[in-house]
């Protein structure tokens, strides 16, 4: 067990580490295009009647304004 954690242990925590580095440092020799956060769209299959099934307390909490104001 001691073998383990004094060799083992270290050397997966590094290579951990150095592969996460790698796939972080790869965006550098993408084009430029790739290089930006991805476009947030809608999900397939959520169309029009998706926005009359949503309650009007969740829509206060994304939109910060409730629906109606009466």
């Amino acid at each position: 067990m001691s073998f383990f954690r004094a060799y083992i242990a270290p050397l997966l925590i590094v290579l951990t580490f150095l592969i996460a580095m790698l796939a972080v440092s790869a965006r550098i020799f993408l084009p430029g295009d790739m290089r930006a956060p991805a476009p947030i769209e809608e999900p397939v299959g959520q169309g029009d009647g998706a926005s009359t099934s949503e309650s009007p307390e969740i829509s206060w909490l994304l939109t910060g304004q409730p629906d109606d104001l009466s």
